[in-house]
């Protein structure tokens, strides 16, 4: 049995092919093989194992091997076919009358080496380029159907804030909580994949972390680290048990039919320090400012920037966005179909804003010797700023 009633409509895969078309003919890219998981789903509405060739011009062609039959239920693509090699491709476009092409576009940011020199004699040696940029940008502005899934899954992640409220208590190790806290969110719909871009880019759900704990770096491109379970994993939830006055930190992103809203919230056990209470104050501040401040034009870098001058301004600049030698540089990423998606409110990143992309702030403290606070929220572009789509209190929650 199939479940097609969180199938992507027709018209909003048309309306995708057509868009990556106009590239494709813009940059003279004569059609574009498309491999990787989240990049097929966008474009195809399934993530059986398949290859969609999208002509510059014309219908675009999915091959699938496995599972052909979920590969039809699921997606709205009009010709859809069984393939059992690589080999055959050259062939069956031809047989479909299209012709091979002399220059094509495939995902070089993801594709492996030996894949890549795979296609290259398949092919017999077309001239391979980059699409992944092309597909990232038209990724980074949401369509109402994707927007509207968003906010909902943004709806269920304050849904799981106010469960941890529910169930944290002094003793219970992160672990523990985490457990807790994921098989809500399980119960909630979570699809329990959550996808990144990043090379050697994983997570489990996210971070929940106690107290110092909470600041032990990782290899994670995030401020927020965590001693975690053993070194094979070696970031989030670990032995470290939840203790009265230290902050506890919930940075979970939930996935609902391939869509993530990233969402953190502190809460602490009895009371926390005043000092750590006016530090995410200031946080609260920056992600205020940088609200009415990011809107269509403004270049990422330059929201990074402001981030950045408003931190130091309050006395935070060696604790925001990690410690020491660990800071990262950037406030704030895309989020869609994978977490780490365009723009990247980083350094020096130029892209401008532009309306309907969808973008996580993450102003946050790292304290090693105490732990973070900070927030997060998932946010719609608008004219005039962010609309910030969760809705669960953005102030410290005390136990």
């Amino acid at each position: 049995m199939f479940y097609t009633d969180a199938n992507v409509p027709a018209t909003e895969i048309e309306r995708r092919i057509d868009r990556l078309q106009s590239e494709l003919q813009a940059r003279q890219i004569d059609g574009a093989l498309i491999l990787q998981n989240s990049d097929l789903y966008y474009l195809a509405g399934t993530i059986q194992q398949s290859h969609l060739y999208v002509p510059a011009q014309g219908k675009p062609l999915l091959m699938a091997r496995k599972s052909l039959t979920r590969a039809r239920a699921e997606s709205p693509i009009e010709d859809i076919i069984p393939l059992s090699s690589p080999k055959q491709i050259p062939g069956i476009l031809k047989d479909h009358g299209l012709p091979l092409p002399r220059r094509m576009g495939m995902e070089l940011d993801v594709l492996p080496v030996n894949l890549f020199r795979t296609y290259e004699l398949i092919f017999e040696g077309p001239d391979i380029s980059d699409v992944s940029p092309d597909l990232r940008t038209l990724r980074a502005v949401k369509s109402d159907y994707e927007i509207e899934i968003i906010t909902r899954a943004a709806g269920l992640s304050d849904r799981v804030a106010a469960y941890a409220k529910e169930i944290l208590r002094t003793g219970m190790t992160e672990l523990e909580a985490a457990g807790l806290v994921e098989a809500h969110a399980r119960k909630l719909g979570h699809q329990g994949i959550i996808r990144m871009r990043m090379f050697g880019g994983e997570l489990f759900y996210g971070h929940l972390l106690c107290g110092a704990s909470a600041a032990v770096p990782s290899y994670l491109a995030s401020p927020t680290g965590g001693s975690a379970a053993n070194p094979a994993v070696a970031q989030g939830a670990g032995f470290a048990r939840m203790v009265p006055n230290a902050p506890i930190l919930l940075d979970y992103a939930f996935a609902l039919n391939g869509y993530i809203s990233d969402h953190t919230r502190i809460f602490a056990l009895e009371s926390l320090p005043d000092d750590l209470l006016a530090a995410h104050g200031a946080m609260l501040n920056i992600q205020s400012q940088i609200k009415a401040y990011a809107k269509p034009g403004v270049a990422a870098g330059d929201i990074y920037d402001l981030g950045i001058r408003l931190a130091e301004e309050a006395g935070y600049g060696e604790h925001f966005m990690g410690a020491e030698a660990n800071r990262i540089k950037f406030i704030g990423h895309g989020v869609g179909l994978e977490l780490d998606e365009y723009p990247f409110l980083a350094k020096g990143q130029e892209m401008p804003l532009v309306e309907n992309m969808v973008i996580a702030l993450e102003p946050k403290l790292i304290f090693p010797d105490s732990g973070v606070v900070g927030i997060e929220n998932t946010h719609l572009v608008t004219p005039r700023g962010l609309k910030q789509l969760g809705r669960y209190p953005d102030e410290i929650t005390i136990l």
